[in-house]
């Protein structure tokens, strides 16, 4: 992402232009590496973010939630003290360099004065720093005297800004005119590594516009004079960067750089917070399976076990037969068997030690062990058969799942069954609509998780109709179709989602039942998602995702 100075210069402008005159009215440190300042302007609060990590540091506008942590960070407390109703006066990138700040006009009951922010936007040095007169009062990110630095950085000591780049300013035309003329390899490399405040991409994009080989003036002009058109860069249908002009094919305009960056991040954000909570369920998800699968493994090594019980009462009641012919001391006793037609025999082991009646109560009561064992076993092994079952259910959905909301009544799920802590919520929030679409007149509708699938299906009519994938894991589908008769081609596609958003999707031709509402039933403490149905017909179907409307809510 295109964090240079010239980049900045646009992202300092529109936050000068949003920002000047609003007063802080809450701050908050979310992580180790991030601060949030909600503003209240005359157009209404806005929240500026500050990310201060090694991987997309950057001063933003955002709308999402944040999460505030239970103790707030030093830092945060010092912010706090000192800017809390403080108003801006100034928003301001000095020097061209890869640095913000922001001049505070702070009033207290008995003083006035004006405070600095630094936010320094420098990849794994970037760093905030507040100040007064010059002097650093605190900062995000410190430094001890014992550290071999450059920079000191702690309450107390002057600030001082980084020591700038051996680079050329991109003003100076003449020194750039002579060292563009120098040189006659990679015009792109040359440029962000020789030019102050230009990366790569910017760079790439200078190139694009220019040709090979730009003079001076048009370097200049590219960062100073051309008007910019902000734009997200897409690449497959997704957003892969923000930039102040593009010639990239696939891209779209926003009204400033700003609006562009915020885009950009929101969907960069998006993104990794549900990759995260996927994993993280994922994860604490396939641990329960193994111990599900472990646990499993050990009921039917017992039950295997359990398959000699006859054998084992065979050979007790044979050795009561025959008790009369042991003497102690003996290894073993051939006994005719007297179930066998053939008249075959079978050797009995015994116990040196044990007198003929102790052997014989041995096998007694190893036969009734194993018999209490199997009976056991067997009901215990039911129900981990269904749990396990459930497991994978969860399991497809959490690989179905597609935005954050998809996953939020999965993670319910999941502490419910108490396979992870999840953390208590301020407030619930509204539970995220059914998947909908619209075919030939009819609406379909389909659930994101085992939560929605029960809730889905409790809601339609009877004459509704209802699909599910068979042998496979799948979202409840249905068919709203509100006493009229559902065509064959509105059935096709309803089939053809449900098999999507099945643990079958890598697959073709996929089986998938259709019944009405009034044939499926919950039956009565059963986990969530899991019905029965009867008088339900298949359908073989490739799975297709089909194109989704926008929904106000869930219901059908």
């Amino acid at each position: 992402m295109p964090q240079d100075a010239f980049t900045i210069r646009y992202i300092a402008d529109g936050l000068k232009s949003q920002l000047v005159g609003g007063k802080i009215s809450r701050i908050i440190q979310p992580s180790r590496d991030s601060l949030t300042f909600i503003i209240y302007t005359g157009r209404g609060n806005i929240k500026l973010e500050a990310c201060l990590s090694a991987q997309s540091p950057r001063l933003s506008i955002t709308c999402g939630e944040t999460n505030a942590p239970a103790a707030a960070p030093n830092f945060c407390m010092l912010l706090r003290k000192h800017l809390q109703n403080a108003q801006i006066l100034d928003v301001v990138q000095p020097d061209f360099e890869r640095i913000i700040y922001f001049d505070f006009k702070c009033t207290s009951e008995f003083t006035e004065t004006t405070m600095r922010l630094y936010f320094e936007i420098m990849g794994k040095y970037s760093n905030a720093m507040l100040c007064e007169n010059g002097v650093i009062v605190g900062a995000l990110k410190t430094t001890a005297i014992s550290e071999s630095t450059k920079r000191v950085l702690f309450g107390g000591v002057k600030y001082c800004p980084p020591e700038p780049q051996d680079k050329i300013s991109p003003e100076d035309t003449e020194a750039l005119a002579a060292a563009l003329c120098s040189f006659g390899g990679d015009k792109v490399r040359f440029l962000s590594d020789n030019v102050k405040g230009i990366c790569y991409a910017t760079a790439l994009e200078i190139v694009a516009y220019y040709g090979e080989n730009p003079t001076a003036e048009q370097v200049k002009s590219f960062i100073f004079s051309d008007p910019a058109a902000p734009c997200v860069i897409y690449a497959d249908g997704e957003p892969c960067d923000f930039k102040v002009r593009s010639k990239a094919e696939e891209q779209r305009l926003y009204p400033d750089v700003l609006s562009a960056q915020s885009a950009y991040y929101s969907f960069v954000t998006a993104k990794r917070n549900f990759t995260e909570k996927r994993t993280r369920l994922s994860s604490a998800l396939n641990s329960a399976i193994k111990k599900s699968d472990k646990r499993l493994a050990q009921m039917r090594q017992k039950l295997d076990e359990c398959r000699d019980m006859e054998m084992v009462k065979l050979k007790g009641e044979l050795l009561t037969a025959n008790v009369y012919a042991v003497r102690r001391g003996d290894s073993k006793l051939e006994a005719v068997n007297y179930y066998d037609e053939n008249g075959g025999t079978v050797t009995i082991e015994l116990d040196k030690t044990l007198t003929p009646s102790q052997n014989m109560q041995k096998y007694y009561k190893r036969y009734a062990k194993l018999k209490r064992t199997k009976q056991s076993v067997e009901g215990q092994l039911s129900e981990a058969e269904k749990q396990r079952d459930y497991l994978s259910c969860i399991n497809a959905h959490i690989c179905n799942a597609e935005t954050v909301e998809d996953l939020e009544e999965t993670e319910d799920e999941l502490a419910a069954l108490q396979i992870i802590k999840r953390a208590e919520k301020k407030k619930k929030p509204a539970a995220p609509p059914y998947r909908s679409y619209i075919c030939d007149g009819f609406k379909i509708l389909a659930g994101r998780n085992n939560i929605q699938n029960d809730r889905l299906t409790k809601s339609l009519a009877p004459d509704d109709l209802w699909l599910h994938t068979q042998k496979y894991h799948s979202a409840h589908v249905a068919v709203i179709a509100r006493g009229r008769t559902v065509p064959d081609s509105v059935i096709k596609t309803a089939a053809e989602i449900c098999a999507y958003y099945s643990d079958g999707r890598g697959g073709s031709k996929i089986p998938v039942d259709y019944t009405l509402k009034k044939h499926v039933k919950k039956p009565s403490a059963a986990n969530a998602g899991f019905v029965v149905y009867t008088d339900y017909s298949t359908m073989l179907s490739d799975p297709n995702k089909h194109t989704e409307i926008a929904e106000d809510s869930d219901e059908g």
